[in-house]
C-alpha cells in the first residue's frame, strides 16, 4: 500500500495546486503535507525492503535493495527541497522578480517531477521506467526556464534536445534487451525480473551492443562525459532547490536505470565489457569536470561540474566492482546530500547578491554567517576531506582498483587534488574576502536556513556512523549489482 501510497501523494499535491486560483499559502501548504507523506511512504518501502528483500504491490509495481537505496535517497532530497522552496520562493515574490502564476506553476511541475522519479523507481516495466525518466525531462524542462531570460530558455532547449536524443538511443538499446525474452513469448510482461533470467540465453554480442547504447543514452541524463553538456546551464539557470533535485536525486534515478541493465549485461555473459565502459566513462567525466572546475567562474556551474565529477567516481566504482560496488552506492546516497548542501546555500547566495557569478560574490561569512559556514562544510564534504564520509567512498572506490587498474587509480587521485585546488580558491575567496559595504548582514529567512543545516547534521553523522539496516541494505543491493 505504501508503493501506492507514495506515487498518489504527488499526484493529488499537484491536481490540488493547478485547483488553487488567488492563495500562495495553499500551495504552500499542499507541498508541506505532500513532502513528509512521500518521505514517510518511502521510508515504510525501505523498511519492508530490508525485512522480506522487496517491497510489492500488484504485478507492476515492487522495489527491491538496489531500488530502495536510491528510492529514500530521492525521497529526503525532495523532502528538503521542498521546505526549501518555500522560503526560497517567498524571497522570489517578496523581490518581485515572480508572481503567483510562477509559484503555482512551479509548485506543480515539482510535484510532477517527483511523481515521475518515484515511478521509474518503482515500476517493474524497463519501458515504464523510460517513459517516467523521459517525464522528468518535460517536467524539469519548464523548471529550469522558469525565469524566462533567453540564458534561461536557451539552457531548457539544450537541456530538452540533448536528453531526449539521449534516450532516445537508451531506448534503442532497451529494445534490444526486449528483443531477446520477446522471443520466447509475446503473450506476457517482461518486467527486470523476466529480462535477467532470460539474459543468459542472449547473445554476448548482442548485450554489448544493446548496453553501449543504454550506457550512453541513460549516461546522458547521468551527466557523463561527453554526453553532460546539458548539465552545468541547466543545474545554474534552474531554482537553487530544482537544482539540488536533479544533482541530487535525478542523476540517481538514470544511474539506477543504467545498473539494471547493468544486471542484465553481466547475466548474458558480458560482465567485463560493462566494467571496462563504466570505468572509460567514469575517467573521462572526472577529468572533464576537473579542468573545468578549476577555470569556473559560476558558482552554481562550479557545483553542476562536481556533479558530472562524483558521478564519474560512482561509475568508476561499479567498473571496479566488489567493494568498490558498495562505495559506490554509498557514494550516491553522500553525493546527494552533500550537493543539496550546497545548492541551498547556492540560493541563499543568489538571494542576497542576485547574481551567479562568483567575481560578485565576496564575504559571504559576514553577509550570512549561517550560509557562509554551510558553504564551507558542504565545500570540504564534497571535495573529500577527512572525516566527511565521501573521503571513506572515494578512499574504497579507489582502493577497490588498485590491483587490476593502477594508473586510472593514480591518474585519478591527482584529478581530485586538482578538483580540490579549483573549489580551494573559489570558495575561499567568496567566503573569506571583504563583503560589500552596501550589503546588509543577515540571512533571508528561517525557511532557507532549517533545511540546509539539518541535511549538513545529518550528513556528518552519517560519515561517522552508518546504521546497520542501512548497512545491509547497501550490502544487498551490491550483491545485485556484483551478480
Amino acid at each position: 500500500m505504501a508503493l501506492v501510497i507514495l506515487l498518489a501523494t504527488p499526484l493529488l499535491a499537484a491536481l490540488s495546486t493547478l485547483a488553487v486560483r488567488s492563495r500562495a499559502a495553499l500551495l504552500e501548504v499542499f507541498a508541506a503535507i505532500a513532502a513528509p507523506v512521500e518521505f514517510a511512504a518511502a521510508a515504510m518501502i525501505v523498511v519492508d525492503v530490508i525485512g522480506n528483500g522487496k517491497s510489492e504491490y500488484g504485478s507492476y509495481l515492487a522495489v527491491d535493495s538496489l531500488g530502495a537505496v536510491v528510492l529514500i535517497t530521492v525521497a529526503l532530497v525532495g523532502l528538503a527541497a521542498s521546505f526549501y522552496s518555500i522560503g526560497y520562493l517567498r524571497e522570489e515574490v517578496r523581490k518581485g522578480i515572480i508572481g503567483f502564476s510562477r509559484v503555482r506553476q512551479y509548485f506543480a511541475l515539482l510535484h510532477l517531477f517527483l511523481l515521475a522519479m518515484f515511478f521509474a523507481i518503482l515500476t517493474l516495466s524497463p519501458i515504464g521506467m523510460w517513459i517516467a525518466i523521459e517525464a522528468t525531462t518535460l517536467s524539469t524542462a519548464f523548471l529550469i526556464s522558469f525565469y524566462n531570460k533567453p540564458s534561461s530558455m536557451e539552457a531548457a532547449w539544450k537541456y530538452l534536445i540533448i536528453n531526449s536524443i539521449g534516450l532516445l538511443l537508451g531506448f534503442f538499446g532497451t529494445l534490444l534487451f526486449l528483443a531477446s525474452s520477446a522471443e520466447s513469448g509475446m503473450d506476457r510482461f517482461i518486467d527486470w525480473g523476466v529480462l535477467t533470467r532470460e539474459a543468459a540465453g542472449m547473445n554476448p554480442m548482442l548485450a554489448k551492443i544493446a548496453f553501449i547504447f543504454v550506457l550512453i543514452g541513460y549516461g546522458t541524463k547521468v551527466g557523463l562525459a561527453p554526453m553532460h553538456t546539458w548539465l552545468p546551464d541547466a543545474h545554474s539557470k534552474a531554482p537553487s532547490p530544482i537544482s539540488a533535485l536533479l544533482s541530487g536525486a535525478l542523476l540517481n534515478v538514470a544511474m539506477l536505470a543504467i545498473l539494471k541493465f547493468k544486471i542484465v549485461s553481466d547475466a548474458a555473459g558480458a560482465a567485463d565489457f560493462s566494467r571496462n565502459l563504466l570505468i572509460y566513462f567514469g575517467v573521462i567525466s572526472i577529468a572533464i569536470a576537473a579542468f573545468i572546475i578549476i577555470l569556473q567562474k559560476n558558482y552554481k556551474r562550479l557545483f553542476a561540474y562536481s556533479s558530472i565529477e562524483h558521478m564519474g567516481i560512482a561509475a568508476l566504482g561499479f567498473g571496479f566492482g566488489g567493494l568498490g560496488t558498495f562505495a559506490a552506492l554509498l557514494h550516491m546516497i553522500y553525493h546527494s546530500l552533500a550537493k543539496s548542501i550546497l545548492f541551498f546555500a547556492a540560493g541563499n547566495m543568489f538571494v542576497k547578491y542576485s547574481s551567479t557569478k562568483i567575481a560578485r560574490v565576496k564575504g559571504v561569512l559576514t553577509a550570512l554567517p549561517v550560509t557562509g559556514v554551510v558553504l564551507l562544510i558542504g565545500f570540504l564534504a564534497i571535495t573529500g576531506m577527512p572525516p566527511f564520509g565521501i573521503f571513506i567512498t572515494e578512499f574504497y572506490i579507489l582502493s577497490a582498483g588498485i590491483g587490476g587498474h593502477l594508473p586510472v587509480v593514480v591518474g585519478v587521485l591527482l584529478l581530485l587534488v586538482l578538483v580540490f585546488a579549483g573549489f580551494l580558491r573559489h570558495v575561499t575567496g567568496m567566503s573569506f574576502s571583504e563583503a560589500p559595504e552596501s550589503l546588509l548582514s543577515g540571512e533571508s529567512n528561517y525557511l532557507t536556513l532549517v533545511p540546509p543545516v539539518l541535511l549538513v547534521f545529518l550528513f556528518v553523522a552519517a560519515g561517522f556512523y552508518l546504521p546497520e539496516s542501512l548497512n545491509s541494505l547497501i550490502n544487498a543491493a551490491a550483491a545485485l549489482i556484483n551478480g
